[in-house]
């Protein structure tokens, strides 16, 4: 295919990276990361193959919510830097053909929030209808308490306001009305100010409530939502025709469609699989890859130039909250099976490594899989070395360890007493001592070298992201197969769900001769018969990609 259209839609075919500033990397020795820190420990991204930081919130907040509940939406958190290191910072990514995009927290503030702060204190304060209050909680509002363990409901008394506010998330987190057009026009500003720093985007967080205007009084003025998520993706166009808009919308496939602006495919750039992901998840406890093939089967394509987001695993709990309860429970059981493991009843605060038992060739199914599904990977940090959880750490921070740079002390990340971190470090065998990336750099059989691996032929096979994918039809219960055509281009990926050895056959193409299937994880290939199907084997977990060749391909293997 012509390469250059890869460019122009970059999101397409990216690798992206998520992290948290504060636990990536710490330069001035106050047991804080910093931006000067990830600058410095850009490289490491750089040699991985990541095209995309998406950085969590960085800005000014009081942390009780790991930096979610925001104080400032145009500040920089002064433990972290300063606007001046973020302009460098992205000045470095792009030098190294990465873009950054920033977490768009918009659906509530903190308490702490002048806004906020003002709204409370006067009905005839300026920003008393940028949140949403209440005299009593209406029986008609939102329903549904996000996080049970630490809230009972989604209304909150304010003694100084004399009113109810509504928060979806932590009570000290209130509800900006969207609804009021003050408030769609401040958060157009915030996106144009962070696009004009140099931002390439936006991670938006939670959207579907954000668009969310059934508890607030001035819901008439936006009869449709969706109308103001398209003029956000216009200010988008505008400003930067590259940017894009990347949407946490964890939804059924139907109205998870509607994001994307359907047809018209003119609102969310990108979203979230996170059907797909808990399909996986209950594929890897059957060791059967139907529950996956099943949700690939109802995923409604994305636009032409949208994109699904695919990954493994976030930085919030494993949410299970699209599966039945029982097959919730089933994995649950196969990994999760103790309560301090689960969280909410409806997910796992675990990694993956310690929930496979950290068998070295499931994980490296697992991460090939992530890479040949059709849609953009999005990594975590610190999976690209296998870390652990911590599940000494309170909810969700169990996956907020600080990140694993060397075996010494706090594995690299601080030099600050290990009580003054911003998280504790992992001390178990997923601890630094084992896991790190100093010596996975040195391991060319790391986990961190087979991720490098994946990332250079996933750059290399614009078709796995682009084309249009096709799930096989074959004898082996374990195996999943699919192969994905684009423009002449076909690959084909092969992946065993089983700790057995399994062998399967695959009508790749029509009746043809000078055919052949060239190995690009491994040497080797694979013959074509002239009915045009192959014979393939596996190992336990095994995983294969092929390039379909023809006679004539100039392709360079």
């Amino acid at each position: 295919m012509r390469l250059t259209k890869t460019a122009d839609l970059w999101w397409k075919s990216a690798v992206m990276y998520c992290l948290d500033i504060e636990t990536y990397f710490d330069t001035n020795g106050d047991g804080i990361g910093d931006i000067r820190g990830l600058g410095q420990r850009i490289d490491h991204l750089a040699e991985l193959g990541v095209t995309c930081l998406w950085l969590m919130p960085f800005y000014p907040t009081p942390d009780r919510d790991d930096g979610y509940d925001i104080t400032d939406f145009y500040g920089v958190d002064h433990r972290l830097g300063t606007h001046g290191d973020l302009v460098e910072l992205i000045r470095l990514a792009s030098d190294r053909g990465m873009r950054v995009i920033a977490d768009l927290v918009v659906n509530h503030t903190s308490d702490q929030h002048p806004w906020f702060k003002s709204a409370r204190a006067s009905r005839e304060s300026p920003y008393r209808d940028w949140y949403v209050w209440r005299d009593q909680p209406p029986e008609d509002g939102p329903k549904g308490v996000v996080f049970p363990d630490q809230e009972e409901s989604l209304w909150q008394y304010d003694e100084q306001a004399g009113q109810y506010y509504l928060h979806r998330f932590y009570k000290h987190q209130p509800d900006l009305n969207v609804a009021n057009p003050e408030v769609r026009d401040e958060i157009s500003r915030v996106m144009g100010f962070w696009l004009q720093v140099g931002m390439s985007g936006f991670r938006v967080d939670a959207v579907p409530f954000l668009l969310e205007t059934a508890g607030s009084a001035d819901a008439a003025d936006l009869q449709d939502p969706h109308d103001y998520l398209r003029d956000l993706r216009a200010l988008l166009a505008r400003r930067d025709g590259q940017a894009v808009l990347l949407g946490e919308v964890n939804l059924p496939y139907p109205e998870t469609r509607k994001f994307f602006g359907d047809e018209d495919a003119d609102e969310l750039t990108m979203c979230f699989d996170f059907i797909g992901m808990q399909r996986l998840y209950l594929s890897l406890a059957r060791s059967e890859p139907g529950p996956l093939i099943e949700g690939l089967r109802q995923r409604p394509k994305a636009a032409e130039e949208g994109q699904w987001g695919t990954f493994v695993r976030n930085h919030d709990e494993l949410t299970l909250d699209k599966l039945t309860e029982d097959e919730r429970q089933e994995v649950f059981k196969a990994f999760g099976p103790e309560p301090e493991m689960q969280l909410y009843g409806r997910g796992l605060r675990r990694r993956l490594p310690p929930m496979l038992g950290n068998d070295p060739d499931r994980l490296r199914m697992v991460y090939s899989l992530l890479f040949s599904m059709p849609g953009t990977p999005v990594l975590f940090y610190g999976e690209e070395i296998g870390m652990g959880e911590n599940l000494a750490a309170e909810g969700r921070n169990a996956v907020r360890s600080p990140m694993q740079w060397t075996e010494g002390f706090n594995g690299g990340f601080s030099t600050a007493d290990p009580n003054e971190l911003a998280a504790p470090m992992v001390d178990n065998e997923y601890g630094p001592a084992k896991v790190n990336v100093a010596a996975q750099r040195r391991d060319p059989d790391s986990l961190m070298s087979w991720i490098k691996l994946l990332i250079k032929h996933y750059r290399e096979c614009p078709e796995l992201s682009w084309g249009d994918y096709t799930i096989f039809e074959h004898e082996s219960p374990t195996v999943f197969a699919h192969k994905t055509d684009f423009q002449g281009g076909t690959i084909v990926a092969v992946h065993n769900f089983s700790d057995e050895p399994a062998e399967v056959t695959l009508a790749v193409v029509g009746a043809g001769t000078g055919l052949r299937l060239v190995d690009l994880l491994r040497e080797g290939e694979a013959e074509v018969a002239d009915d045009g199907t192959t014979r393939l084997e596996l190992g336990r977990y095994g995983c294969r990609w092929l390039r379909l060749i023809r006679s004539g391909d100039r392709y360079i293997i």
